[in-house]
């Protein structure tokens, strides 16, 4: 059947690549394997599987309720359907460094290219909210080197997140991920910078690739790929955006349809049945049924 032709392994050996080419790679979130084929097609870099986008399409808030099982399988449905790498959120790692060595092992082997963890306790909260504690750095750093040793192929990457900005402040955030770069993470997450001059503070303290999050309605002001390009950061996140852009289309059709007592007039708005068979590969489906029933023994 039609599918990605591209391995696991060669998807991640070329990220890592990419990775270093001075350029950021963009990684649009992606809330259903749909999504992560239009994200493809219209020719991003890679694909993100929020935590956040997973919990909210579960009808629960953003603070560790869901488990490694549902993320994993999640995750797996989002990333077959693409040759692109995909970046998948850990949480805090679904437990104790015991169950962090489980879920970096459960997550490479459904084709994953990297995860990142991150530094809150539990119950955890969005990174961009207010009240959130930390792990010590020193607990942090023990569960990055399980997760550095549990990992079997060198090029899946495993990225820290810390999100101790908000309460410890810029400095203290560094010295945590340098830590955690020491412990083995390949990649630091600085989570809810503020504005350009926090972010221009990590990458010049930081030898390691970067992530910036370019979340909407948090707490990072929202800069603009040149900007990011300038400040040589190596990846950006938009998670949520295809889910709210959706949600909000989703919830002002439904509004017009108990007003009008009709869809005929979001016609236009709605994407036709031509252009989703496009987007599936309908066709290909189509032509390879064709070629079962035609198979003949000799």
């Amino acid at each position: 059947m039609p599918n990605r032709e591209t391995s696991a392994g060669e998807i991640r050996a070329r990220f890592r690549t990419e990775l270093s080419s001075g350029r950021p790679l963009r990684f649009p979130g992606a809330f259903s394997p749909m999504v992560a084929m239009l994200i493809e097609e219209l020719g991003f870099d890679g694909v993100y599987i929020s935590g956040g986008n997973l919990s909210a399409d579960l009808g629960l808030p953003d603070i560790g309720l869901i488990t490694l099982t549902e993320m994993a399988q999640r995750g797996r449905a989002i990333s077959r359907v693409t040759s692109l790498p995909s970046i998948v959120d850990i949480d805090t790692g679904f437990g104790e460094p015991m169950n962090v060595a489980r879920t970096i092992t459960e997550i490479e082997e459904l084709g994953m290219a990297g995860c990142h963890i991150e530094d809150q306790i539990m119950p955890k909260r969005c990174g961009h909210l207010d009240g959130k504690e930390l792990v010590p750095a020193g607990e942090m750093a023990r569960k990055v080197r399980v997760a550095a040793e549990a990992k079997r192929d060198p090029n899946f990457l495993l990225i820290a997140r810390t999100d101790s900005r908000a309460s410890e402040g810029v400095e203290k955030a560094i010295d945590r991920a340098k830590a955690y770069v020491d412990a083995g993470a390949d990649m630091i997450f600085p989570e809810a910078m503020a504005d350009e001059k926090e972010f221009e503070a990590f990458r010049e303290a930081i030898d390691v690739p970067l992530l910036a999050n370019m979340t909407e309605f948090g707490k990072s002001e929202l800069l603009t790929y040149g900007q990011l390009e300038e400040l040589g950061y190596n990846l950006i996140l938009y998670p949520v955006t295809t889910w709210r852009l959706a949600m909000k289309a989703v919830e002002d059709g439904l509004k017009s349809i108990l007003e009008e007592g009709t869809q005929a007039h979001l016609i236009d708005r709605m994407q036709t049945r031509s252009r989703l068979y496009e987007i599936l590969r309908y066709e290909e489906y189509n032509r390879f049924d064709e070629s079962i029933h035609n198979f003949r023994l000799e």
